[in-house]
């Protein structure tokens, strides 16, 4: 269970593969916390709608009987 085991880290490393032991990094997280703050300020400066009013509904008349 070393170098020569794909099941490993170690393994993974000396075979040059990647897996579930051994996952790619992912971008620093310091220029995606930029982007999100970015795209929070963007979203906080969007105007806002006024809220809809609903209406009332109309009952319908009662039926004649003939």
């Amino acid at each position: 269970m070393g170098k020569g085991d794909r099941r490993t880290t170690r393994g993974k490393i000396a075979n040059a593969s990647y897996g579930n032991k051994r996952p790619h990094k992912g971008k620093k997280a310091a220029a995606s916390k930029a982007a999100v703050t970015k795209v929070v300020k963007s979203a906080s400066k969007a105007p806002t709608k006024a809220p809809v009013k609903k209406t009332p509904v109309k009952k319908a008349a009662p039926k004649k009987e003939a």
